[in-house]
């Protein structure tokens, strides 16, 4: 799990550095070959090695490596700036859902159903990530709240922060909130025909965002500067009673 997240962290710095476009895609590219090496059997970067090991002994898809980079590089030049619905599924896909694929066969998990829950747990946990992050991905000059949520509230607006001071902003958040809630219910359902116990790490992850997603609807959206957290109490007891007892 290190050497994935570890893997995780190099590309997702690449999307989110300061630089142009084209040098962040050459940077990408590079991470393409690496994987490419990593299963010819001579990756060459300290993270690659890192990950040779568990993918040989867990059979790690190399697609799902090549997902991750490809949701990275959904985010470059003008990035995504109120994508369409399919377009925000196809990115959480890549950028979260293939992170869950790669996790659960380290957790010793397999099956359609796993990774059916990995894919919908994936996206419901980057759609919180969404709703929580809003304003720091508008400094980005990021929003990713789907344009078809943004034209049912009638906000016309397209520069991110007009987008989030609009007053109907509360009903697209809501919107996606539901999307999300919809993610965490799929994730549930298939878990309930998975090992539950080799997917323990995942099972603390969901119950820990579904609360998150609770607290930010609590906050409300009309203060988005306003920080949500979880306590640190009650991540431990999500961590007893859904990691150590189930």
């Amino acid at each position: 799990m290190f050497a994935i997240y570890a893997f995780c962290r190099e590309v997702d710095d690449i999307a989110d550095d300061e630089g142009r476009p084209d040098d962040k895609r050459r940077r990408l590219d590079k991470w393409r070959h690496e994987i490419d090496s990593l299963y010819a059997g001579h990756p060459e970067t300290l993270t690659a090695r890192a990950l040779a090991e568990p993918v040989r002994r867990f059979g790690m898809r190399r697609e799902d490596f090549l997902a991750v980079i490809d949701g990275m590089e959904m985010d470059l030049g003008d990035g995504l700036r109120a994508p369409d619905l399919d377009e925000l599924e196809l990115y959480c896909r890549r950028v979260a859902g293939a992170v869950g694929l790669l996790s659960i066969r380290a957790f010793g998990a397999g099956g359609a159903r796993a990774e059916a829950f990995a894919v919908a747990l994936g996206t419901a946990l980057q759609l919180t990530n969404i709703l929580r992050d809003l304003l720091e991905d508008a400094d980005r000059d990021r929003l990713y709240l789907p344009q078809e949520l943004l034209d049912r509230a009638g906000i016309e607006a397209s520069e991110p922060r007009d987008v989030l001071r609009h007053p109907e902003i509360p009903k697209v958040c809501d919107a996606l909130a539901r999307i999300a809630k919809e993610r965490f219910a799929g994730a549930a359902a298939a878990l309930e025909e998975c090992d539950r116990r080799a997917l323990r790490p995942a099972v603390v992850m969901m119950v820990h965002y579904r609360r998150l997603l609770e607290a930010l609807e609590k906050r409300g959206w009309t203060r988005l500067d306003v920080p949500v957290r979880i306590s640190r109490p009650e991540k431990i007891l999500i961590a007893i009673r859904h990691g150590v007892f189930a």
